[in-house]
C-alpha cells in the first residue's frame, strides 16, 4: 500500500501558508488571489505565486514562527509511523520540513521551492505541466507514478487534492475536498483526526 498525505489542512489544523501570509504578508493579496481562483480565472500556481510575492520578510523569521505556533492534526505521529506515508504538498518545502523536524518525524516530502527576494518571495513549481484530468499543473502524477506500490490511499481536504485524490484507489477527505466530492458523486470515507486513517486502515 501506498499511503499519500496532504500538508495543508490535513496533517496540519491551520494552512501553513496563510498562517504566515496573515502575520506576513499582504491579506487582500491572498483575498484577491482565493476570489480569483473560486471563479476559476487563475490556476492554483498563480494563486500561491502571488501569495508568496506578498511577503517579504526572509523565509527563516518566518519558519521560526511557525515552529512557535504550527499545530499538527492530532493521530499524524501514529499514522506515519504505521505507515511511512508520502507527503505531497503545493506548499513549499522549506515550510513543512521544519516543522517535521521539530516532530521527529522523517518521511518523504514533495512539495514546491521557494525563496527569498526584497521584493516579496520567490515561488518555483516543481509540477509546471498541464495535467490531462484537470488542464492544471497538480499533484495527480504523484498518485498514479509508476513508484506507488499496491493500494494507492489518499487523504486530503482542498482544492489541490481534487484531481489527485479522484486518481487513488481509496480517499480519505473532509472539508473542501469532501464537499467537492460529494457534489461529484465521488465515494470517500471521511475523517476528522488522522487516528480516524489508522483505523481504518488497520
Amino acid at each position: 500500500m501506498t499511503l499519500i498525505l496532504d500538508w495543508d489542512g490535513t496533517v496540519t489544523v491551520d494552512d501553513t501558508l496563510i498562517l504566515a501570509l496573515r502575520e506576513f504578508g499582504d491579506w487582500q493579496v491572498y483575498l484577491d488571489a482565493a476570489a480569483a481562483l473560486a471563479r476559476g480565472e487563475i490556476t492554483l500556481h498563480e494563486e500561491i505565486r502571488r501569495d508568496a510575492e506578498s511577503i517579504r520578510t526572509p523565509i527563516d523569521e518566518v519558519v521560526a514562527w511557525l515552529v512557535e505556533r504550527l499545530e499538527l492534526r492530532p493521530g499524524f505521529h501514529e499514522l506515519a509511523e504505521a505507515y511511512r506515508p508520502l507527503i505531497v504538498s503545493s506548499n513549499f518545502r522549506q515550510l513543512i520540513e521544519p516543522i517535521l523536524a521539530r516532530e521527529g518525524v522523517r518521511v518523504e516530502v514533495r512539495a514546491n521551492d521557494v525563496e527569498w527576494e526584497p521584493g516579496g518571495w520567490r515561488a518555483t513549481f516543481r509540477n509546471g505541466d498541464a495535467c490531462g484530468t484537470c488542464g492544471e499543473p497538480c499533484k495527480r502524477a504523484d498518485v498514479t507514478s509508476a513508484d506507488a506500490i499496491g493500494e494507492v490511499v489518499y487523504v486530503g481536504d482542498g482544492y489541490s487534492d481534487r484531481c489527485a485524490a479522484q486518481a487513488a484507489d481509496r480517499i480519505f477527505a473532509r472539508d473542501g475536498l469532501a464537499r467537492y466530492l460529494d457534489e461529484r458523486g465521488v465515494a470517500y470515507e471521511p475523517f476528522d483526526d488522522l487516528s480516524d486513517v489508522t483505523r481504518a486502515l488497520a
